[in-house]
C-alpha cells in the first residue's frame, strides 16, 4: 500500500477471463472470449475516488471455438484488428467501496472498440482475496455489462429469409479478473 492509501494490482491474464455473448439467428446465444487481457486495478478503501481500472484486450485473441467465424470477427466487418489491435477500458469513476467478498460496486468508464469510445457501466463484485503459495496477495473481481455493438461501429449483419438478422445487436460482456498485489 502506498502512502496515500492506494494499492496497485496487476491483472493476471492466466487467471482472468473476458467473455461475451451475442445472439445468432435471433435464437441461439453464442459465447466467445478474449485470451489476451492485461491491465491494472488501483484500490483505495479510504477514498474510492482514487480507485481506478485500466484494461487492454488483444482484439486478435478473440476465440468463439470456430476459426472461420473468428476470422470474420477479426476482419474489417467487425473488430478490424489490423487497424484497431486493442480494445480498452479506462474507468472514470468507481461508486462504492467493497471491503468483503460478495460486496457489489459500480465501475463507470470509457470502453473503446474499433476506435470508438462510449461510456459503459459495469456492475461489479469483489469476490475476495488471499495469499497464493508463493507469498503474493491476490484479489478477484467479477463484472458485467451490456452494449449495443452498433454504437462501436460494428454494424455488419445479414437479413434472414425467415425475418430478423443473423447477428444480434446486444452483446453481454462478462469479466472474471484475478489480480496480483504489487
Amino acid at each position: 500500500m502506498s502512502s496515500d492509501g492506494t494499492t496497485t494490482w496487476t491483472i493476471d491474464p492466466s487467471h482472468s477471463l473476458v467473455e461475451f455473448t451475442a445472439r445468432h439467428m435471433m435464437i441461439t446465444r453464442v459465447k466467445g472470449r478474449f485470451s489476451g487481457v492485461s491491465g491494472t486495478v488501483v484500490t483505495n478503501d479510504a477514498d474510492p475516488s482514487k480507485s481506478s481500472v485500466n484494461v487492454e484486450i488483444d482484439a486478435a485473441s478473440i476465440d468463439t471455438r470456430e476459426e472461420k467465424r473468428d476470422g470474420h470477427l477479426r476482419s474489417g466487418d467487425f473488430l478490424d484488428v489490423e487497424n484497431h489491435p486493442h480494445l480498452t477500458f479506462r474507468s472514470t469513476r468507481i461508486e462504492g467501496s467493497p471491503k468483503s467478498a460478495g460486496d457489489s460496486f459500480t465501475v463507470v468508464g470509457d470502453l473503446t472498440i474499433r476506435g470508438t469510445t462510449r461510456e459503459v457501466t459495469l456492475d461489479a463484485t469483489f469476490d475476495g482475496s488471499g495469499t497464493d503459495p508463493w507469498g503474493g496477495t491476490r484479489a478477484s473481481f467479477s463484472a458485467e455489462t451490456k452494449v449495443d455493438r452498433r454504437e462501436f461501429g460494428l454494424t455488419w449483419n445479414q437479413a434472414l429469409e425467415t425475418g430478423g438478422v443473423l447477428v444480434g445487436n446486444e452483446v453481454k460482456i462478462s469479466l472474471e479478473v484475478q489480480a496480483v498485489k504489487q
